[in-house]
């Protein structure tokens, strides 16, 4: 009896809950109540009472607004991450403009989700996270990809077929020259297994599905994934998706 409780504890999920509005924390912490695997340990009204709870508490997880007082949640995320504490982060907010996603994701959350997600949504958003994966909303993760996606050119009634052709060909060979100088750039480049590794990470694939795709084994794919957060000089998965599109590796 004693070891299924532990068992069971060990698997629970500690949740900080970190938003300026009382109604909302009530209503994301009555949300969670539903869960076996979830519990809220704590709350916080700004950035800076997130940062002092988190060193206290050691949540697993943080729901984090971006607009408040005192201190966004942008900027208390860098200040959590730079206390090297164990915690994944997912920015939960109304906000969906390109900077503050950007910005968050840069700034080392894990997570991304709007505050209209599906309860059931929001719970994956947690679990995943927690198990190391990254998780962008829908909408979000539209805009990050559309980002990155190579320009497309459309022909036009004035274009022949063969400038057409043409302009594609220049466009794809500016692209090429782009990624290859960008990926000059890194001090160690990566092995194309690892390339492969990164695309896959990118997705949002976990170690194990990563493992699966590429048919090899779950330690030589944690293998990778630790050479690539050391070549990209990042602290986690998310930085080296957001490293990756940025320098145009994949």
């Amino acid at each position: 009896m004693s070891s299924d409780s532990n068992d069971t504890k060990a698997q629970t999920i500690n949740v900080l809950l970190v938003e300026d509005h009382a109604l909302t924390r009530l209503g994301l912490k009555a949300l969670l109540d539903r869960t076996e695997d979830l519990k809220v340990i704590g709350e916080a009204g700004n950035g800076q009472e997130a940062v002092e709870k988190t060193l206290n508490l050691r949540p697993h997880i943080i729901l984090m607004d971006v607009g408040m007082p005192i201190m966004d949640g942008i900027e208390a995320v860098k200040k959590i991450k730079e206390e090297k504490v164990d915690v994944g982060i997912i920015m939960l907010t109304s906000h969906d403009n390109e900077r503050d996603i950007f910005a968050s994701l840069a700034a080392g959350a894990g997570g991304y989700c709007l505050k209209d997600v599906a309860p059931e949504r929001l719970y994956t958003a947690i679990r995943s996270v927690h198990a190391g994966d990254a998780w962008l909303d829908a909408a979000i993760a539209g805009q990050v990809l559309k980002q990155y996606s190579p320009s497309f050119i459309p022909s036009t009634q004035t274009q022949s077929k063969d400038q057409t052709e043409q302009a594609n060909q220049e466009a794809n060979a500016a692209s090429t020259a782009a990624k290859e100088e960008k990926y000059s750039s890194l001090i160690d480049p990566l092995s194309p297994r690892e390339l492969e590794v990164l695309a896959l990470i990118v997705e949002g694939l976990s170690n194990q599905e990563v493992s699966d795709r590429l048919f090899i084994s779950l330690a030589t794919t944690k293998t990778h994934v630790r050479n690539i957060l050391n070549k990209l000089a990042v602290n986690d998965r998310t930085q080296a998706a957001v490293q990756a599109m940025r320098r145009g590796l994949v």
